[in-house]
């Protein structure tokens, strides 16, 4: 129970900063959002079962998460302005290829979830069999760096929140 109201939790606290509101309306709309979705999509997420109960460092961990993503969304508007706006643009967009690893089904749709809301990259498929995620980058000149990159963000970030 007490996992299940962490999870709502951090939800709906997401929610309210996509909207960048604080108002009791949209906090409770967020939070019947919530659990609307985790009754939908939670043993999906969860592979059949919980894992226990959600640890207070799990829930303090994800506020550095929130904030890499918002860093990362901040970076790529950046990269993405300075490549359209540039007279002769050095990107070379592309598709490349990022291993699962360790990530549960669950880390795999939040870590698609955080690559796609950083503006220039995209989610394209996942390919279950062969553990790897297909990503669209508008600037793919060095896939090997892009994919060291998301390893170290999932690494530092997101395994403490989301595995």
């Amino acid at each position: 129970m007490l996992r299940y109201v962490g999870e709502v939790i951090l939800l709906t606290t997401t929610y309210t900063f996509a909207l960048a509101s604080g108002a009791p309306w949209d906090i409770l709309f967020g939070a019947l959002l919530s659990v609307a979705l985790l009754a939908l999509f939670g043993p999906f997420l969860r592979g059949g079962t919980a894992k226990g109960p959600l640890q207070p460092k799990r829930l303090l961990a994800f506020f550095p998460f929130a904030g890499a993503v918002l860093r990362d969304i901040i970076i790529g508007t950046w990269t993405v302005l300075r490549i359209v706006l540039h007279p002769r643009p050095q990107n070379r967009p592309g598709i490349i290829t990022v291993p699962i690893g360790e990530r549960t089904r669950g880390g795999v749709a939040i870590s698609a979830l955080a690559m796609s809301l950083s503006p220039g990259s995209s989610l394209i498929a996942i390919d279950w069999e062969r553990r790897i995620m297909l990503l669209h980058l508008l600037d793919a000149t060095d896939p090997d760096a892009a994919r060291t990159e998301l390893q170290q963000f999932y690494d530092r970030y997101q395994r403490a929140v989301f595995p």
